[in-house]
C-alpha cells in the first residue's frame, strides 16, 4: 500500500463520524424481538385510545337492556359452559354486559384510562423525583441527611394502602361540595376527568420516592467526576453543572426505570377501580368491568377475561418494552451486540 492510500485511509477513519451513545441504544433495541413487539403493541394501544371514537361501534354508556348478558354465537365454541345461560346476538362481538353495554366498545374505551396513567404516572414521578433526588444528592451533607429521612418515613407507610385511604378520604370530601367554593372546583374538575383527577393525586403522591432515590444515587457517583470538576474549575454554575453535564448522562437508567414502572402504576388504577375506588361510573376501566364480571364469571366468563386479557397484553408490552430498553441503554453492554 504507497503512502498515499495510507494516509487516505487515515484521513477517513478521523472523518468518520463514531456512533453516539444514543445511536448505538437505539441499534440494540431494535435487534430485540421481545421490545419490539412490546413497543409496537403500545404504539397500537395508544392509537386505538386517539380514535376510540372511531374504532368503538357503540358509546361506552349505552344501555340496551334488552341485549344484557348476549354474546355471539362464535363465544359458545370457546366457552361452551355458557350455553344453558346464553342469549345468542351477533350484534355484539364480544358480547354485552349485565346492562346491556357493548363490551369491546367499553375495552376500547377503557385503553384511554389505562394509558393515560401510565403517561401521568411517570411523568409525576420524574418531576418531583428527580428535582428531590437532584438536589438531595448534589448538595450532600445535612440537606440530603434530612430529606431522605424524609423519603424513609414515606417509605414506611405501605403505599398502596397510603393512595386506598387517599382516595377514601378524597371520595369522602368532595362528595357533596358546596357550588362557588374550591372543593366544588376540584369536583367538576374531577367528574371531567371521569373521576380521574385523584388517581393522578394519589399515584403522584406515592411514585416519586423510588425514583428520588435513584436519581440521588446516580447523581452522588456522577458528580464525583473528573469533568465535573473540570466544569467546577472554569467557573460553571450549580444549575449548569445540574443540567448540562449531570441529568444529561443518567437520564439512561431514569428512563429505563421509570418504564418498567409503568405496569405498577397500571396495576394501581385497575385495583382501585376493581375495588369502586377508580373512575366514576359509567366511565370504562379495565379494572372495574373485571370487578363486574368477577360476579357473574361461572355464568359468563367473556366479562371477565376480555378485559382481564387487555390488562395483560398491556402489562406484558411495558415490560417488554422496559427490558429491551434497559439492555439497550447499559454503558457495559455498548458493542457487545
Amino acid at each position: 500500500m504507497t503512502l498515499d492510500a495510507r494516509a487516505h485511509d487515515k484521513d477517513a477513519l478521523l472523518t468518520t463520524k463514531r456512533e453516539s451513545l444514543w445511536q448505538d441504544a437505539l441499534r440494540r433495541l431494535v435487534r430485540n424481538r421481545a421490545a419490539v413487539v412490546g413497543g409496537v403493541i403500545i404504539l397500537m394501544l395508544y392509537l386505538m385510545a386517539i380514535f376510540a371514537d372511531k374504532i368503538a361501534p357503540y358509546p361506552y354508556e349505552k344501555q340496551t337492556l334488552v341485549d344484557q348478558n348476549k354474546v355471539p354465537a362464535w363465544m359458545l365454541k370457546v366457552f361452551p359452559t355458557m350455553q344453558p345461560y346464553a342469549k345468542i346476538s351477533d350484534k355484539y362481538l364480544l358480547g354485552a354486559d349485565y346492562v346491556g353495554r357493548d363490551l369491546f366498545s367499553r375495552i376500547v374505551y377503557g385503553t384511554r384510562v389505562s394509558l393515560t396513567v401510565a403517561l401521568i404516572g411517570p411523568l409525576i414521578s420524574l418531576i418531583i423525583g428527580v428535582t428531590y433526588g437532584s438536589i438531595s444528592g448534589y448538595f450532600g451533607g445535612r440537606l440530603d441527611n434530612i430529606m431522605m429521612r424524609i423519603v424513609d418515613v414515606l417509605y414506611a407507610f405501605p403505599g398502596l394502602l397510603f393512595i386506598i385511604l387517599l382516595m377514601a378520604f378524597f371520595r369522602s370530601t368532595f362528595a357533596r361540595p358546596e357550588p362557588g367554593t374550591f372543593t366544588y372546583a376540584v369536583s367538576q374538575l374531577d367528574a371531567r376527568l371521569g373521576g380521574m383527577l385523584f388517581i393522578f393525586i394519589g399515584i403522584g403522591l406515592t411514585a416519586w420516592e423510588t425514583m428520588a432515590r435513584l436519581t440521588r444515587g446516580q447523581v452522588l457517583s456522577m458528580r464525583e467526576k473528573e469533568f465535573i470538576e473540570a466544569a467546577r474549575t472554569i467557573g460553571a454554575t450549580d444549575l449548569r453543572i445540574m443540567f448540562r453535564h449531570i441529568l444529561p448522562n443518567i437520564v439512561g437508567p431514569l428512563v429505563v426505570a421509570e418504564t418498567l414502572a409503568i405496569p405498577g402504576y397500571i396495576t394501581t388504577e385497575a385495583f382501585l377501580s376493581f375495588i369502586g375506588l377508580g373512575v366514576n361510573p359509567p366511565t370504562p376501566s379495565w379494572g372495574s368491568m373485571i370487578s363486574e364480571g368477577a360476579q357473574v364469571i361461572r355464568t359468563y366468563p367473556n366479562q371477565t377475561i376480555f378485559p382481564a386479557l387487555a390488562l395483560a397484553i398491556t402489562m406484558f408490552a411495558f415490560n417488554f418494552l422496559g427490558d429491551g430498553l434497559r439492555d439497550a441503554l447499559d454503558p457495559r453492554l455498548r458493542g457487545t451486540q
